[in-house]
């Protein structure tokens, strides 16, 4: 339960932070993860566990499990920090990391993959992208209440 409530919060962070993250994977996966790593340093018990070598800091095994998790902890977000800037670069070499503003604001389903996710052309149907917005324009209004 406690990683779920973390991760929300990393989440939330990102707005304040103003990172790109649209499928929320470092909120999630990162900090999610990097607590879980954490948590077994301080919670580890051979009892459950009988590949256990140290019982964690809570568990009466004193910090040694703890800070082979930290070092861990270390180890990946370095590895995972340099491969993403190797993978970035070779991307940004190659093709750019991101696509035009009119691309972006345009919809990347149309301008990076030729189709459209809602109707249209590309859904099978006869109706465009200008139907679907004039059907959502000229639809009922809320009426007021009281």
């Amino acid at each position: 339960g406690g990683v779920s409530v973390i991760s929300f919060f990393a989440i939330k962070l990102k707005s304040k932070l103003g990172y790109d993250d649209a499928l929320d994977v470092f909120g999630v996966h990162g900090v999610g993860g990097t607590w879980g790593a954490i948590a077994t340093g301080l919670f580890a018990s051979a009892g459950v566990n009988a590949v256990a070598k140290f019982n964690g800091l809570f568990t009466g095994g004193g910090a040694t499990q703890l800070i082979h998790q930290l070092k861990a902890v270390g180890i990946a977000v370095g590895y995972a920090a340099v491969g993403t800037l190797v993978l970035a670069y070779v991307i940004k070499a190659v093709m750019g990391l991101r696509v035009s503003d009119d691309d972006e604001n345009t919809g990347l389903d149309l301008t990076q993959h030729g189709e459209s996710g809602y109707a249209g052309a590309s859904s099978g149907t006869d109706t465009t992208m200008s139907d679907v917005a004039a059907v959502h324009s000229s639809g009922p209004k809320p009426q007021p209440v009281g």
